[in-house]
Formats: structure tokens, C-alpha cells, sequence
């Protein structure tokens, strides 16, 4: 019998206090795990415990900055003695700036890079030795589609993601021996309420000119939900996936296998 289940797991989601961080501590939590999150500012843990009580999820959050590694060694150590050794990590923490290349200064370049690859090596470094101590671990890293495309505007953020990508397969290559198994999940272009202004209809009741260029991009011909995300996070979270090991999964409604449609 495929066991989904995380019964007794423990999930340490970063960043997961809203959106695509919280569908899927959302899932993990339906799947019987246990949900720890963190986020850099008090106002953002606070919100979170809102959001997860509105859920009805029991969760603990921590104040840590992602890119510190003396503050990420302190709440892993306390996760685990207050909670229990991580089982699954799920590396969500990021943003992306969007300034073209030549205008970008290098202080945002790197920011990006810190919290989006960096943050991840960190983090991920921290809990593996007790998931070999334990004889098992998964980690998914959230990609993107900028983990293979580049994009105008984004080149700090697709560079984080494709070395992300890579990332993610060398921790396979190195701790898959220890029976820890780490993927990534690369989202399409997902419906939040940070790309709600892209969706909006115009006063002449067209779509914004990029939902028409999402849509024209995607076979699935809608853009994506944070719920799109939960079933695969539990696949790769769970025993289910014990034999797939450094893959990225593009939850992207197939924007990567197609070409586009052809003009008119």
C-alpha cells in the first residue's frame, strides 16, 4: 500500500505564513504532520499564528532570519529539543526583485541570492545531520520555472533559482546514502493575492495584458492555486516518494513543455 501518510512527522516550512508557504504546511498538517514555521519579522510570526488558528492547525513559529546561520543553528536546535528532529523541510523563504539587470545594483543582487540560495544551504545544512542521525529526511526546495527560463527583469532571482535547482541535486548526490531524499517543486504562475492586480479585468472587460499572456502560455489555460501545490508537497514529504531523489517537479499547468500559440 503507497503511504501518503506524516503521521508524528515534523515539518519545519520557512516562511510559511501565508500563500504558497502556507498551502503547503496546510497539507503536511492534513497528512498528520506537525508544522513549525518562521518568518524575520514579529509581525509576520504573529500573522502566521492568525492565519494557522483561523485554519485550525496547530502550528509554532519562530522570530529567525533564514540568511542568518547562527540564528537558523539556534531555532533548529530548539525545534528539535521542544518538538522533535525535522523530518521534512520545505525551503519556501524568498522574494524577487524586478529591475532590469543594468539598473540593478549589486546590494539587491545579493540580497536576493541571500535569501533565495543562500537561506536554503543554510537551513538545509542544519537539519540534515539530524535526519541522518534519524535515518531519513526529506527536503523540498520551492524552484521556479526561473529555476530553466530567463525572464526580463529578474536576473537575480532566476539565477538564485537555477543554482537552487542545483543545489537541490547536489544534496541529493551527497545525503541520498543516509536515505534523505531531496526534490524541489517549481510553481507555475499561481493566483495570490500579491498577483491579484495582474488578473484584474479592465474597464473595457478584457484581461490585464499579462493574464492574457499567462493564459496564452499555459495548456491548462488558467493560472494556478496554492492548492495546486498540496498534493505534490505530501508526495514528496511522504514515504511515497522514497525512490525520487534530486527531481523538480514544475507545478506549472505545462508552461514548460509548450511553445506557445502560434499569432494570428
Amino acid at each position: 500500500m503507497v503511504n501518503f501518510s506524516l503521521e508524528g512527522k515534523v515539518a519545519l516550512v520557512t516562511g510559511g505564513v501565508y500563500g504558497i508557504g502556507f498551502a503547503i504546511a496546510t497539507a503536511l498538517y492534513q497528512a498528520g504532520a506537525k508544522i513549525v514555521f518562521n518568518s524575520n519579522t514579529q509581525e509576520f510570526v504573529d500573522m502566521g499564528y492568525e492565519n494557522y488558528k483561523k485554519a485550525g492547525i496547530e502550528a509554532k513559529g519562530y522570530l529567525c532570519d533564514v540568511t542568518d546561520e547562527e540564528a537558523v543553528k539556534a531555532m533548529v536546535a530548539d525545534i528539535e529539543a521542544t518538538v522533535g528532529t525535522i523530518d521534512i523541510l520545505v525551503n519556501n523563504a524568498g522574494i524577487i526583485k524586478r529591475i532590469p539587470m543594468t539598473e540593478m545594483n549589486v546590494k539587491d543582487f545579493r540580497q536576493v541570492v541571500d535569501i533565495d540560495l543562500v537561506a536554503p544551504f543554510i537551513v538545509a545544512k542544519a537539519v540534515i545531520p539530524g535526519m541522518i542521525k534519524k535515518g531519513h529526511g526529506k527536503i523540498i526546495n520551492i524552484c521556479s520555472m526561473m529555476s530553466e527560463l530567463g525572464r526580463e527583469t529578474v536576473s537575480a532571482y532566476a539565477a538564485a533559482k537555477g543554482g537552487l535547482k542545483m543545489l537541490t541535486r547536489n544534496i541529493c548526490s551527497e545525503y541520498g546514502e543516509h536515505n534523505i531524499q531531496c526534490n524541489g517543486i517549481g510553481p507555475g504562475y499561481i493566483a495570490t493575492p500579491q498577483t491579484a492586480p495582474l488578473r484584474e479585468i479592465q474597464p473595457d472587460g478584457s484581461r490585464h495584458p499579462f493574464d492574457q499572456f499567462i493564459i496564452s502560455k499555459t495548456p491548462a489555460g488558467r493560472w494556478g492555486t496554492p492548492e495546486d501545490l498540496m498534493g505534490p508537497a505530501v508526495f514528496l514529504a511522504s514515504d511515497a516518494s522514497d525512490f525520487v531523489n534530486g527531481h523538480v517537479l514544475y507545478v506549472d499547468g505545462g508552461i514548460l513543455a509548450y511553445i506557445g500559440k502560434q499569432p494570428q
